[in-house]
């Protein structure tokens, strides 16, 4: 097994990002955000926050019919698109097919923040995984995904998964104690089933790569642990997708940067209480090395 690497600022710099060019939107890519639902309608709010924040120039959001309107008006830079809501606040079977061509269409796609699992899910996972783009899965999406996992694996793109216990513990069919207890073994072991670059959430969190080698980042602050905190993170790995960072980079900077964002949130306002909505702000600067 290789040696677990820090994730810090030295290590970033041999993971670099895109280099930034030009001045048109087209220029930073065109991220599609499927998210949201009837009961959790901010998640695809603070996902195309983290988004915009880290980079990406054109924004578009999917997201059930109900909220659409609401979305549109919170979120003026983005185009949304509204979906059939089915009785349980999600997606509706019959917009999968619709969903599916406008994901080919964005440069990268971030699909589950705040979505409701229902049967239309585990036909989107299997549909967005086959696009073969660069793509961050969240939540109920995560859930889908163990019924294709072949597809993930044959991606000549590796996914992003973005699971905590309870979700790495679905993709592998075990119990979210074995997960607590062993997140970099689970995390090598998803990295492996899925072909893809994995995310362990935690008080130290985890990166694994498709291939087994692992970082570990141990700042941040226990702030981050609030309603909407991995929503933002979602957004972020999209935004630096759609720049065009490779899938690894992108979940290695994500990470650094959603840490880093919350200490200095810590600084701010307090170890607690700060909110995930101020998390993107802090996000431009860190980039810049500010």
């Amino acid at each position: 097994m290789s040696k677990v690497r820090p994730l810090d600022a030295a290590e970033l710099k041999r993971h670099s990002l895109p280099t930034v060019e030009g001045g048109d939107k087209d220029d930073h890519g065109k991220i599609l955000i499927i998210a949201g639902s009837r009961d959790v309608p901010g998640a695809a709010l603070l996902a195309a926050h983290g988004a915009m924040r880290a980079g990406a120039g054109k924004l578009q959001i999917a997201a059930p019919d109900e909220i659409a309107v609401l979305l549109g008006i919170a979120m003026p830079e983005a185009l949304v698109v509204g979906f059939a809501t089915a009785r349980d606040g999600g997606f509706t079977r019959g917009a999968i097919g619709a969903l599916v061509e406008q994901a080919g269409r964005a440069d990268a796609i971030v699909a589950g923040p705040g979505m409701t699992g229902n049967r239309a899910t585990d036909k989107l996972a299997s549909e967005l995984v086959a696009l073969d783009k660069p793509l961050a899965l969240d939540a109920a999406l995560l859930h889908a995904l163990p019924s294709n996992d072949t597809e993930a694996r044959k991606a000549h793109i590796p996914p992003v998964l973005l699971p905590h216990a309870g979700e790495m513990a679905s993709l592998l069919g075990c119990d979210a104690r074995e997960v607590e207890g062993d997140p970099l073994g689970c995390g090598q072991a998803c990295a492996s089933r899925y072909g893809a670059a994995v995310l362990v959430k935690g008080v130290e969190s985890h990166v694994v790569a498709p291939d087994g080698r692992a970082w570990k980042y141990a700042g941040g602050t226990a702030g981050l642990g609030v309603s909407g905190s991995g929503d933002t993170l979602a957004g972020i790995v999209g935004g630096l997708l759609a720049r065009g960072a490779d899938p690894l980079v992108a979940l290695l900077w994500s990470v650094w940067l959603h840490g880093e964002a919350g200490a200095r949130l810590a600084k701010k306002v307090g170890t607690l209480g700060f909110l995930a909505r101020e998390i993107p702000g802090e996000i431009p600067a860190l980039l810049d090395g500010r």
